[in-house]
């Protein structure tokens, strides 16, 4: 199980395969396990050209299916495997839940009126993953979970920004609706993905958003309990790195298609592994 856990995260190219690589095989062989979950969980949601009630009934039943790894035997083995670690590392049950809640709302919500509309979807889709990761890293300080939410929050407001020309040709637009009219461009531009002064200048607004947050991941984090967060860091630089390029590109991400290559995500993953691993 350990080894199709580690080949769902290489095969994603994530940014977490990079990130994790190099923690101890027993947290390396849980943090797959866990990434492999909300990949599977996400997947249902986002890699079908299915209908949307046919998603909601998939999603009920994997929900159905990890409550029965968790009281028993599910048929599917890499739950089992995710209700292993959940006992092992003690990981509160509800990020779990609160995951798919999230992926639940993809299904019901295509818009989002306000920021605190975004936030509340960006919590649950990201700084769960964050909640459940620093349970398996091992953590001294409650800020760390401060920590681990404000990260999965700049984290998601970054992929929002980068992908926000591919979500509107799939119907989502996840931009706050009060921020289209802030700075008033339209769905109807974005969906010609129409690249003008406004749209750079709302996606500086929200990339100011992003880094105030990932700023707040900063203030959050102690020093004694940066070496065992090294993998989370690695995941805050690389995305920081490509939030810069985002900027670098005067926001211009309707016709670039902005990314961190593997090379880039090795080295930054390295690199913070081997700060941690010799100057702490």
């Amino acid at each position: 199980m350990s080894d199709q856990s580690k080949q769902i995260a290489k095969e994603s190219k994530s940014s977490f395969y990079y990130a994790f690589s190099l923690l101890s095989p027993q947290k390396r062989d849980a943090m797959n396990a866990v990434y492999a979950f909300c990949r599977k969980t996400d997947d249902i949601v986002d890699e079908s050209h299915e209908p949307d009630d046919l998603k909601y009934e998939k999603l009920r039943k994997w929900r159905i299916e990890f409550e029965k790894a968790l009281t028993g035997r599910s048929d599917y083995p890499l739950l089992n495997k995710v209700a292993t670690i959940i006992r092992q590392f003690n990981i509160p049950l509800e990020h779990f839940y609160e995951l798919i809640v999230g992926m639940e709302m993809d299904l019901q919500r295509k818009r989002y009126l306000s920021f605190d509309d975004l936030v509340e979807y960006c919590y649950r889709v990201a700084s769960t993953v964050g909640l459940m990761c620093i349970e398996i890293f091992g953590y001294k300080n409650k800020s760390t979970r401060d920590y681990a939410v404000n990260l999965g929050l700049a984290m998601q407001l970054t992929n929002i920004i980068r992908d926000v020309g591919k979500d509107a040709v799939y119907g989502r637009i996840y931009i706050p609706q009060d921020d289209l009219i802030k700075f008033n461009y339209t769905e109807n531009e974005l969906l010609a993905k129409q690249y003008n002064p406004n749209f750079r200048s709302l996606m500086s607004f929200e990339a100011e958003r992003a880094k105030d947050y990932f700023n707040k991941a900063n203030q959050s984090l102690y020093f004694e309990d940066k070496p065992s967060m090294f993998p989370a860091r690695a995941m805050q630089h690389i995305y920081s790195r490509l939030l810069q390029k985002i900027e670098r590109s005067d926001y211009d991400v309707l016709n670039n298609h902005i990314k961190i290559n593997k090379v880039e995500k090795a080295a930054i993953s390295i690199g913070v592994w081997a700060k941690y691993s010799l100057v702490y």
